[in-house]
């Protein structure tokens, strides 16, 4: 049986929105229209209620993003690389929060109980955070991660010039939390307008699951 305290905390979350989006023609992915609304409000309306505050990781202040309200955390430098966006979130993550979710722009099917289950896999394994495992691959993106990892965090980006998140995990030691195989993948990435436009065929009978902020 699951400890009900578990429940009680909210972590805080940052959707990654800082890539170049190179396959998507250079355009700002997360705003890359999608079932009707932009791809980053599919991820903001399964996330938010997850979270107790909700920021944006991105490599500099976009006017195109300040509509939405959020908090834009800026990367230390250009070209910083995910794990640098991590930090600068960690960094700014108010100080009654000790967890922070992470999920990147352009997963629109994240699941809506993401949040409570890494959280539940991070404090039964008594490890720093949880990391979601699907179909043998691990996905570094969807994570929840404990303050105090923020030093070994800031030594590997300020220091070690490191970029992502695999070569990170390898001494992290965060917890594995394995999840189910459905269809479709949780966890399907739009990375190119093929992809964007098979996640429109798919949530095409899903259009009433998840009413836009």
């Amino acid at each position: 049986m699951q400890n009900p305290a578990i429940h009680s905390i909210r972590p805080a979350g940052v959707i990654l929105a800082g890539g170049k989006s190179r396959r998507m023609g250079g355009e700002l992915k997360a705003l890359s229209e999608l079932a009707g609304k932009p791809l980053l409000n599919h991820v903001i309306d399964r996330i938010r209620p997850q979270v107790e505050q909700l920021c944006l990781s991105v490599s500099q202040p976009l006017d195109k993003l300040a509509g939405y309200g959020l908090t834009q955390v800026c990367d230390p430098g250009e070209d910083a690389g995910p794990l640098a966006g991590l930090m600068s979130a960690l960094q700014a993550m108010q100080r009654d929060n000790d967890w922070l979710l992470l999920v990147p722009c352009d997963a629109p099917f994240v699941p809506l109980d993401l949040a409570s289950r890494l959280l539940d896999r991070a404090l039964e394994t008594g490890k720093p955070g949880a990391v979601v495992r699907y179909q043998s691959e691990l996905q570094p993106t969807f994570s929840l991660w404990n303050r105090t990892l923020l030093p070994r965090l800031e030594q590997a980006v300020k220091v070690g010039h490191m970029r992502g998140f695999k070569q990170f995990l390898q001494g992290t030691g965060l917890a594995i939390l394995d999840w189910p195989g459905v269809d479709p993948s949780p966890f399907f990435n739009i990375n190119d307008p093929v992809a964007l436009q098979a996640a429109g065929q798919l949530l095409a009978p899903r259009a009433g699951d998840v009413t836009s902020c």
